[in-house]
């Protein structure tokens, strides 16, 4: 495995023609932060107006899911991105450019703004349930048990842990088979760093929402709740947690759901993790997984995980539970 590779700042070969065609081509080009994928975005600065182009390169990437549900979103009143010009046999899309302020460096800057965004962002949630979900793949077991061992197939294997994969599934299969079927557009990524303060507007832009699935309504709140690239204080996720059940009627199964939901994202999560180390030479990923592994066990301790938290405790003992890279120094 190499080192990290530099990102490439240089716009794709075709994007300056791109924008010509689309009314653009007075434009300059700056590049902007990409994230873990093969996506790369730029912000396009013209006299009196500004832009993000997103470069999603085929055939690793295709624009046209994040297309399809940003026009599903703003159909409905939510803020997703504005479709100014897309073409899809190169990967280029010409987006609404929501500026920079973002939710997470927002509440880092100003906790005292803590409170009132996260019940914002969880009031968007409610929002979300009451329209039926889009024309979407379901997030069912097959799925979630796929996401569920990236953690034996990535974590274990880079702390050279010998595991029982089958008694894995079988734990998993035994709690996530308790869920009811998708009920509401699960958007997936759902957290501090992908919800943006617009100038303005009433409501949370939305960001990263590609992979949706339809799904339970649970996913995208333990996804915001749980952060893994943030430390949501545990006060502020029960409260939040508490209002959004208060506000749609939910009894106790939501929260179980919640925190079985929680405990397969956080288990995913530490896979791809470790697998953005491993595989794709990035460094950064590991050192979030302690966090991570802290919902983890939170989301163990309930009487719902039982046979997930004693397979945890057969195979990956509570000192080998943390950032990868540490661990096999």
């Amino acid at each position: 495995m190499g080192g990290p590779m530099a990102p490439d700042l240089n716009p794709p070969a075709a994007a300056r023609d791109f924008l010509a065609s689309i009314g653009w081509g007075d434009a300059e080009i700056e590049p902007i932060a990409g994230d873990a994928s093969f996506r790369r975005y730029f912000r396009i600065v013209a006299p009196g107006r500004h832009a993000i182009l997103m470069d999603a390169p085929p055939p690793h990437e295709d624009p046209r899911p994040f297309l399809s549900v940003a026009r599903w979103l703003t159909d409905r009143g939510f803020a997703a991105p504005e479709i100014y010009g897309e073409d899809l046999e190169r990967g280029l899309v010409l987006l609404q450019d929501f500026g920079n302020a973002r939710m997470r460096e927002t509440v880092d800057a100003a906790p005292e703004s803590e409170l009132r965004l996260y019940e914002e962002a969880v009031r968007l949630l409610i929002r979300l349930r009451d329209h039926a979900p889009m024309d979407l793949p379901p997030y069912d077991l097959d799925v979630y048990l796929r996401e569920a061992r990236l953690l034996v197939e990535w974590y274990a294997p880079a702390l050279g842990l010998e595991v029982d994969v089958e008694g894995y599934d079988r734990a998993w299969e035994a709690v996530l088979g308790t869920l009811p079927p998708p009920g509401v557009t699960v958007l997936r990524d759902y957290h501090a760093e992908n919800l943006m303060l617009i100038e303005g507007a009433e409501t949370l832009g939305l960001l990263d929402f590609q992979d949706a699935l339809a799904g339970h309504p649970a996913y995208d709140l333990v996804s915001l709740l749980q952060d893994a690239r943030r430390d949501v204080p545990a006060a502020v996720e029960a409260a939040m947690l508490d209002l959004y059940m208060r506000t749609v009627g939910a009894d106790d199964s939501f929260a179980t759901a919640y925190h079985v939901l929680g405990a397969q994202r956080n288990a995913k999560i530490v896979g791809i993790f470790t697998r953005l180390w491993r595989r794709d030479g990035k460094p950064r990923y590991p050192t979030l997984c302690p966090r991570v592994w802290g919902y983890l066990e939170r989301d163990l301790a309930q009487p719902a995980l039982a046979p997930v938290a004693a397979w945890f405790d057969a195979n990956i003992p509570s000192h080998l539970r943390g950032d990868p890279i540490e661990l096999t120094r």
